[in-house]
């Protein structure tokens, strides 16, 4: 029997078992790799939406837009989340990894069907974007490789729910798990469903397309891969809102304002969260109103409700660890005094930000069925998404990296002024393509389309010039957003290669037991005498009602204008 060893770091304090620690590397690493096709990738998508360029023919664009899709939502993604659910549990926890055999075989699953699938899109042959809508065909490796890799993610995340097993029965904490790891293991909640309703549907779809079944029915085929396309996001909100909470405690040493708030809101997502998928549903004639509207709306609301706590409970933890440390003055001051040039705290802080006001408040307005109406299957889509997934989850998952290179991997981060400078350059960049992408769509430009001017067709449609001048913003914001993600790529890569070796900590064969943590003051009093805990953050907040409220009844104005009843 193989002995366990753990490492104490000196920078930090996290202890990182052996086993535990090559298995998140290796995943980060594999998560990055693909980040970095991904991007090449963008270069792409984005020269060829771009009027004035308009850079690859149809079918090669259509070729790069399918593996953009899969390597950025859902390879990047997935990889740096099973590192995190590893981090989560063996090391938050300070334990062993259950089975790393088999988190092994696991990772081995995810590469070769990574691979495989990328493979199979390159060869030419498989060109049908992510969602892959029978009954357009792929070749049958673009099946096998996502149903590979649905089966290596589902692994991983039970080796995560059998560490957490260990932990308790090795009694490396007391009480309930912390927070963080709570977040994770809502991620993984979400994550099984999301997995097992891709493997549900993929494998009828590469039996298709085999020969082994005549059929697969597209509205089933639509309802069961939204499980896993949009629920696919859900793991990202769980997982980088756990960072965020995980950010908040290593930068500013702060505290939930309420854990009991923090848990509730995460068990609502478990609850609820997945039912956003409907809203790619909404245009389908196969389902009734009164589905479609019960699920977009009345029972996604508990999910927007989870996240606008989220959204409260983060920032307000800040604030009131910056109280603490004497930024008292105005509403302000703790906000300001924040460590801004560190690029975990500005990259999280960014994507705290762009996620709720870009990413959520539209997301509340697609889910809304009359309103879904105006911008369904136009370019808006992709705005929206951008800002939750790159802006929300890549960004985060780019702050979070910082902090790993010299605690994780054990190596000085190179450049470090370019470091300070990226979430800057990618987050506000981000900010203004989903900006402009989310203004051509709600002037009727289409999603994925190569040619917006519908050159040469015989029914040709001339947009107003504000459409074109849109998109020309949309090519210009991506290609400065392609940059800063090229200046992570450098950062990350050039600190492993050429970054100074760090001490990593003495091996020990023992554990040591997490300490039970000293009781703080509340932030609030029994009945609020003391006023508000957080006044800034609740100011924050009350901007962002009045901009969700001005901008979903300017929607509701929008919509009453397209036509006539007279």
């Amino acid at each position: 029997m193989s002995t366990t060893t753990y490492r104490t770091c000196p920078r930090s304090g996290l202890q990182f078992e052996a086993k535990a620690e090559t298995l998140i590397i290796a995943n980060a690493v594999a998560g990055v790799v693909f980040l970095l096709i991904g991007g090449l990738l963008a270069i792409g998508v984005v020269g060829t939406r771009w009027p004035a360029l308009h850079w690859l023919q149809a079918d090669t664009f259509y070729q790069v837009l399918t593996a953009h899709g899969l390597n950025m939502l859902i390879y990047w993604m997935i990889f740096f989340e099973i590192a995190i659910l590893y981090f989560c549990s063996s090391t938050l926890l300070r334990c062993r990894i259950a089975t790393p055999k088999i988190a092994w075989a696991a990772f081995a699953l995810m590469v070769i069907g990574a691979v495989m699938n990328n493979i199979s899109v390159y060869e030419g042959a498989s060109s049908v974007m992510m969602t892959s809508y029978v009954p357009m065909m792929a070749s049958p490796n673009f099946y096998l490789g996502l149903v590979l890799f649905a089966v290596g993610a589902l692994i991983g995340c039970f080796v995560f729910f059998g560490t957490l097993v260990v932990a308790k029965r090795d009694k490396t904490y007391t009480g309930s798990v912390p927070l963080v790891t709570f977040g994770a293991m809502t991620a993984a909640i979400i994550a099984v469903f999301t997995i097992a309703s891709g493997a549900i549907i993929l494998i009828p779809t590469w039996l298709l397309s085999i020969g082994v079944i005549n059929a697969v029915d597209p509205l089933m085929y639509r309802m069961i891969w939204w499980g896993l396309g949009h629920s696919s996001q859900q793991i990202n909100v769980a997982a980088h809102i756990s960072v965020w909470y995980a950010v908040a405690a290593i930068v500013f040493g702060a505290k939930p304002m309420s854990e009991r708030v923090s848990r509730s809101a995460f068990l609502l997502y478990i609850l609820f969260l997945q039912l956003a998928s409907a809203h790619h549903l909404l245009a389908d004639p196969g389902l009734s109103t009164g589905w479609k509207v019960v699920n977009t709306s009345y029972f996604m609301y508990f999910a927007v409700l989870a996240s606008m706590l989220h959204g409260l409970t983060i920032p307000g933890a800040m604030e009131v660890a910056q109280r603490q440390k004497g930024y008292n003055k105005g509403l302000f001051e703790w906000l300001r005094k924040a460590p801004w040039s560190n690029p975990s705290f500005s990259g999280v802080f960014i994507a705290i930000i762009g996620f709720g006001f870009l990413g959520g408040i539209t997301g509340v307005m697609m889910g809304t069925e009359q309103l879904n109406m105006i911008i369904h299957n136009t370019i808006y889509v992709p705005g929206h998404f951008h800002a939750t997934v790159v802006v929300g989850t890549t960004l985060t998952f780019m702050a979070l990296t910082y902090f790993l290179i010299p605690t994780l991997f054990k190596r000085e981060m190179i450049a470090p002024t370019m470091a300070k400078w990226q979430p800057y350059l990618f987050g506000f960049s981000m900010y203004f393509f989903c900006l402009v992408m989310m203004g051509a769509g709600t002037l009727g430009v289409s999603r994925r389309h190569w040619d917006m001017a519908f050159s040469g067709n015989a029914l040709a449609y001339e947009w107003p010039g504000a459409a074109y001048l849109m998109m020309g913003l949309v090519g210009i914001s991506g290609m400065v957003a392609i940059v800063g993600g090229a200046m992570y790529i450098y950062i990350t890569v050039g600190s492993l290669l050429w970054g100074r070796k760090l001490e990593g900590g003495a091996p020990s064969p023992k554990f040591t037991p997490i300490p039970v943590g000293a009781p703080t003051a509340a932030v609030q009093t029994a009945h609020g005498s003391a006023g508000f805990a957080a006044p800034g953050t609740f100011m924050l907040a009350m901007v962002f009602l009045v901009a969700f409220v001005l901008y979903y009844f300017i929607n509701w104005k929008y919509l009453s204008t397209l036509w006539g009843l007279s």
